[in-house]
């Protein structure tokens, strides 16, 4: 895991958002696209195109377990549900860490409407 978090930070510290950071981290274990990976987070960062709505990191996680668990053409309908239970569990888990998973509470009085944010 490690190994992803500096993946993550590094793709972070060279402009791209959350979402697209933590998305692009699991690339290799997921056998995806890297440019179609960050092209398909870009507009969930900053709480889902700067809403500051549900945080990016975790909507960047919620599209990993999608890639790893979800339901494609040929899997049955109980992929769904267990995509949408490790779905619950992250969100349950990373608001049990951060206090909630709501981008513009995370960030306090950071305002990423504005340059100055």
């Amino acid at each position: 895991m490690k190994n992803k978090m500096e993946t993550a930070t590094k793709k972070f510290l060279d402009g791209y958002n959350c979402a697209q950071a933590v998305f692009y981290s699991f690339c290799d274990e997921l056998r995806f696209d890297k440019e179609t990976a960050l092209k398909t987070a870009c507009g969930f960062g900053a709480g889902m195109g700067r809403k500051e709505e549900v945080c990016g990191a975790v909507s960047g996680g919620i599209m990993v377990l999608g890639a790893r668990y979800g339901r494609g053409e040929k899997d049955q309908r109980s992929a769904t549900e267990l995509t949408y239970q490790k779905t619950h569990d992250l969100l349950d888990r990373f608001q049990e860490k951060h206090g909630t998973f709501i981008c513009r509470k995370l960030l306090g009085q950071c305002e990423l409407t504005s340059e100055q944010g």
